[in-house]
């Protein structure tokens, strides 16, 4: 028996003791499904597999994609519609410049905070913590409606901000939870449909919205609380129903809990580890893939800053406020059916998330080049080029599933969520400020912006696609590792004697590079 590295987190003085048959770790340093799974062994009945994950989607994914709808309708969809609503003139933004700060520090706020809001997920139940800043988020959402000018937006807007930075993070941390590497990106895709079908529900909305008319209180006031009013309903949901994970999901029997688990074992990633592991996080900061992931999302989402301008730049076509309103359904339906396409080609062809993804950038540029070059007067096929623009929002879906697919060990996870949405910060944050007074009508400074980040974007994928796959090749090429094939946690049976149960690697909450068994999906 060689001498084994203890896994991530142990020293080896401390922590691990070496034994004759391999090494015996505490409970805390392995994954948390380990205990429920050690020393199980047989192959999982596949008949059983498929009824847990019926459960497992019945149970968390309605939840998943009505917070979902409501995040992405609350912080990018109200501000957006109110600019059409009134919420400019009755608050006083007497700039352009006040409008766009005010979806930059949205942003700012949510890069801030967006690392220790991962360190919460790692820290505290995870159903839980997310059902409080959606609470926040719900308060700060309705009052908005009692803003009268820019600073009480400007707060507002910054708890907005500080809360999201749950949402998305805590997402990505639960389908890694719960579902197979072969499942995660259809799923992403699923919850993430509802930022096209909130698009859709606010379009309906502020139309109605237009029609209230109650003295002294706005229509984009009513948006305002109507929507902060589902929010915090929503938030009271999560607290008691939203599951932390795979080992006290409330749905699941404690013998379906093991399954869920034990079907996790394909990841290669198990499900979670509440302790902070200082080596994970330095490896996650030295790993390249992260940064360029990181690089990706920040070019990606540049042209995001399109969600607050679209409907503004749709009504210099010459529709009047009730048709924008309406037209904005039809951007709502074209990224709905964009994210169902790509999510269903990639779950169908194995390895070919670089590949959707690059090919759904084709369309966007197209749009741009449209835009670009068409005559003003043709304002049907500006619109329509708007709509193609849509589709480059694909390659950001698959992306999230992807980096969620290549990360093992939980820390790590954590770390490279965290930098990938701070990226996603950035880029929303830089992309508002491309929208100058001096570039209206035509905004050609932005279009070309727009443009290079599309023409970018999917040579960057291709890029961490040649990457991993030579990573491997290598890999395929090395003799086997039997390191950590022979460790044990202690466990206490019902009638209090102290056994040694065997724990299996992929448990054991090692990183994709500790462990030489992992193979990243392309």
């Amino acid at each position: 028996m060689n001498a084994l590295q203890a896994p991530s987190g142990c020293s080896s003085n401390e922590e691990a003791e070496k034994h004759a048959h391999g090494i015996a770790v505490a409970t805390k340093d392995v994954d948390t499904g380990a205990a429920l799974v050690a020393g199980m062994s047989g192959d999982l009945d596949p008949d059983d597999a498929a009824r847990v994950l019926k459960k497992i989607d019945f149970g968390i994914l309605p939840m998943m994609c009505s917070e979902w709808l409501l995040i992405q309708f609350m912080d990018k969809a109200t501000l957006g519609s109110s600019a059409i609503l009134g919420i400019q003139k009755d608050t006083h933004l007497s700039t352009n410049h006040d409008y766009i700060r005010l979806g930059t520090v949205f942003y700012l706020s949510y890069l801030l905070f967006e690392y220790p809001q991962n360190l919460a997920l790692q820290r505290f139940p995870v159903g839980r913590w997310m059902s409080i800043n959606i609470f926040i988020w719900g308060i700060a959402l309705a009052c908005h409606a009692a803003c009268t000018n820019f600073a009480g937006l400007f707060v507002a807007r910054f708890v907005l901000g500080i809360c999201e930075g749950s949402v998305t993070a805590g997402f990505m941390i639960v389908s890694s939870m719960f579902y197979t590497r072969s499942e995660q990106t259809s799923r992403f895709g699923y919850w993430f449909l509802m930022n096209g079908t909130a698009q859709i529900i606010s379009g309906f909305i502020s139309f109605g919205s237009l029609h209230i008319k109650t003295p002294g209180f706005a229509p984009w006031q009513w948006l305002m609380i109507i929507t902060g009013s589902l929010t915090l309903i929503t938030a009271v949901v999560y607290w008691f129903f939203f599951p932390d994970s795979p080992t006290n999901a409330w749905f699941l029997t404690p013998a379906e809990r093991a399954i869920a688990i034990r079907r996790l074992k394909e990841n290669q990633t198990g499900v979670e580890n509440k302790h902070f592991k200082k080596d994970q996080m330095l490896e996650a900061l030295k790993d390249p893939k992260t940064w360029i992931f990181a690089l990706f999302s920040a070019l990606d989402q540049i042209p995001n800053s399109l969600t607050n301008q679209r409907q503004i730049i749709v009504t210099t076509f010459g529709f009047s406020d009730l048709q924008t309103t309406l037209l904005s359904c039809v951007d709502g339906f074209m990224e709905v059916a964009t994210i169902w396409t790509g999510v269903m080609i990639v779950s169908r062809i194995p390895n070919s998330r670089a590949y959707v993804g690059a090919v759904y950038f084709i369309p966007a540029l197209v749009g741009v080049f449209m835009i670009e070059f068409l005559p003003w007067s043709n304002q049907v096929a500006l619109l329509f080029a708007i709509w193609l623009v849509d589709i480059g929002i694909t390659g950001f879906v698959l992306s999230l599933a992807w980096l969620t697919s290549v990360t093992a060990g939980h820390t790590k996870r954590v770390t490279t969520n965290a930098i990938m949405l701070s990226a996603y910060c950035v880029g929303n944050s830089l992309g508002p400020f491309m929208w100058q007074t001096q570039y209206k009508p035509r905004n050609r400074v932005p279009w070309i912006v727009i443009g290079l980040c599309y023409l970018i974007c999917p040579l960057l994928l291709l890029i961490i696609r040649f990457m991993l796959s030579r990573e491997n090749k290598k890999r395929d090429a090395e003799p086997v590792n039997n390191n950590f094939e022979e460790v044990y946690i202690e466990q206490v049976t019902a009638d209090g004697k102290r056994i040694e149960v065997k724990v299996d690697k992929e448990f054991l909450d090692l990183t994709d590079i500790q462990n030489r068994d992992f193979r990243y999906v392309l």
